[in-house]
């Protein structure tokens, strides 16, 4: 510890100052490029969703991609500027998916309906019909508000770690020592006087 000591007491406050200011830079630069690379493959991401293509594939990059660099937080909560994910397009297919689902569904209604009333009344007028029709459908009808799709299949949420092995968490950890080696220097300057 003594050896390491007189190092950084040879080592002058200056060249400890530039060593900071360049590795504080890198770190800068690479947290930019970092966040750049999740914004690229988020996009890539929206026009697979868009497209109607490989949707799964695009997420999956995207996802080891944040799950692997600091400075890329896609997270959902009160304190962050950008909502997760949001694949409307996908969000639409499967809504007209069950929308679609649920009018073939009440088409064969409307017949279920006429039926059931006929074999009731037999005599089968529209003053007694249409009342009957009405209450059929009311009470085994399928309703648009019924439509429920889980958020997981339409959002996502990644968190980005809070220090990555990579450029910008190296040059991080570089910078804090060289501000923590700057201030013991001037603290070294400071004892001597």
């Amino acid at each position: 510890m003594k050896n390491l000591t007189r190092r950084i007491a040879r080592i002058s406050a200056r060249t400890w100052l530039y060593l900071f200011i360049v590795t504080a830079v890198v770190c800068v630069a690479a947290l930019r490029n970092n966040n750049q690379t999740m914004i690229k493959l988020r996009q890539d991401v929206y026009t697979a969703d868009k497209n109607n293509g490989d949707v799964n594939a695009a997420l999956n990059n995207l996802r080891a991609y944040v799950y692997a660099h600091m400075n890329t937080s896609l997270s959902s909560g009160n304190d962050n500027i950008k909502p997760p994910i949001q694949l409307k397009y996908t969000y639409q297919r499967l809504y007209d998916a069950q929308l679609n689902v649920v009018q073939t569904a009440n088409q064969q209604l409307y017949t279920d309906a006429e039926n059931y009333c006929q074999s009731i009344n037999k005599a089968y007028f529209g003053t007694t019909r249409v009342p009957c029709v009405q209450n059929y459908v009311i009470n085994h009808g399928l309703k648009q508000a019924d439509i429920q799709i889980p958020a997981g299949l339409y959002q996502f949420d990644f968190v980005s770690p809070t220090w990555s092995p990579d450029l910008a968490g190296f040059s991080l950890l570089l910078s804090v020592v060289c501000l923590l080696a700057l201030l013991a220097r001037y603290g070294v300057d400071k004892y001597r006087r």
